[in-house]
């Protein structure tokens, strides 16, 4: 597969589970999971994945875990949280941002745009390896 393939490809994987991420923090809290409902939760994340997806240079390089994944999952995390306080989401007993919601979101977050990552650039290694034994045998 070209770059420019795996490029789109992240970008859809990435923005699948950043969606993910939000429909499963709605549906653990027991809330509506409509899709303004889910867009209100799900658009902070997104705008952080947007401006960590392009900064990092993400299409050119998109299964790379570092720098491309990890300016991807950080900027995610610091710019969904940042307009999720700016916007009032979130508030728990007068906390705009609570440290268990900081914990959960930086961990899942990572787990989903490093992992899947890791994951495909492990296969990757893997179907290489093989198909050198195979050449060479």
């Amino acid at each position: 597969m070209s770059t420019r393939t795996w490029g789109w490809l992240a970008a859809v994987v990435d923005v699948v589970l950043v969606v993910l991420f939000a429909l499963i923090g709605r549906s653990s809290h027991g809330e509506a999971n409509t899709a303004g409902a889910l867009w209100t939760t799900a658009y902070p994340f997104l705008a952080g994945w947007a401006i960590g997806y392009v900064s990092s240079g993400a299409w050119g390089r998109p299964l790379r875990i570092w720098p491309t994944g990890v300016v991807v999952w950080v900027l995610t995390v610091f710019v969904g949280l940042a307009i999720r306080v700016a916007t009032g989401q979130g508030d728990v007993d007068g906390n705009p941002l609570p440290i268990s919601f900081v914990i959960v979101a930086t961990i899942v977050l990572g787990v989903f745009l490093v992992g899947w990552r890791a994951i495909v650039r492990l296969v990757q290694r893997t179907v290489a390896t093989r198909r050198g034994r195979r050449t060479t045998a």
